[in-house]
C-alpha cells in the first residue's frame, strides 16, 4: 500500500496562495503520476493538475492560477495556488497513477486530504 499524506491547507483570503505539499514514499514521485484533485461540499471530485516526470497537466480552468511541481529529493510533490478565489474551497487530494491523465479512475492510491478555505 502507498501512503501519501497531503499538508499545507488552511483558511485563506480570497486573492491570497497556499502551497500544498503531498508527501510520497521514497523514490515513488520520481517515476510515478501524482496528481491533485479537489471536491467541494455537495460536488464531485474535480481534477486540478497532474505531473510525470517533467511532464503536466492542468485543469484547463484553474492553468495559470495553479502550479504543480515537485522535488525528487524529497519524495513531495507541490501545488502552488496563487489569486485564490471562494469557489477553490475544498478538500484537496493527492494521488497517484501509472499515465498522465485527468480522470479518477486512473488514480491507484489516494491521500487522506487537506482543507482548503478561502473566505471572501
Amino acid at each position: 500500500q502507498v501512503q501519501l499524506v497531503e499538508s499545507g491547507g488552511g483558511l485563506v483570503r480570497a486573492g491570497g496562495s497556499l502551497r500544498l505539499a503531498c508527501a510520497a514514499p521514497e523514490s515513488f514521485v520520481a517515476s510515478n503520476v501524482i496528481g491533485w484533485f479537489r471536491q467541494a461540499p455537495g460536488k464531485e471530485r474535480e481534477f486540478v493538475a497532474a505531473m510525470l516526470w517533467s511532464s503536466t497537466l492542468y485543469a484547463d480552468s484553474l492553468k495559470g492560477r495553479f502550479t504543480i511541481s515537485k522535488d525528487n529529493s524529497k519524495n513531495t510533490v507541490y501545488l502552488q495556488m496563487n489569486s485564490l478565489k471562494p469557489e477553490d474551497t475544498a478538500v484537496y487530494f493527492c494521488a497517484a497513477g501509472a499515465s498522465l491523465r485527468r480522470d479518477s479512475q486512473g488514480y491507484t492510491y489516494w491521500g487522506q486530504g487537506t482543507q482548503v478555505t478561502v473566505s471572501s
